[in-house]
């Protein structure tokens, strides 16, 4: 039986990484303020995500999944809805699925 490592889920982005590399991906999905400061129209742009748990409790260890549970509710609440269709996306990428978004006719 392969047992896989235990993941974290990043509280912004909401994507899974390993427990030694969550560390590498954190500064890079923190640039995050780029994009929303200068790529972002006025409309779009979101406060600055706050990671919603303390990950180490008083004796030294964590509840992963509570860690997790806290981390993806934290990055489902960074999406944004899609004026025309409703689907949620991170503000960079609503953009981008706006250009390309039309509104289905009704059946």
């Amino acid at each position: 039986v392969t047992r896989w490592p235990p993941a974290v889920i990043f509280y912004i982005c909401g994507h899974e990484y390993g427990t030694k590399s969550i560390s590498i991906h954190e500064p890079q999905c923190l640039k995050w303020h780029q994009e929303n400061d200068m790529l972002l129209p006025k409309h779009l742009r979101m406060p600055e995500p706050k990671s919603e748990v303390s990950p180490i409790q008083a004796k030294g260890f964590y509840d992963l999944d509570s860690l997790n549970e806290a981390a993806w509710t934290s990055a489902q609440n960074q999406l944004v809805p899609c004026d025309i269709c409703g689907r949620t996306f991170l503000p960079d990428r609503l953009i981008i699925h706006q250009q390309s978004c039309k509104l289905k006719p009704a059946t």
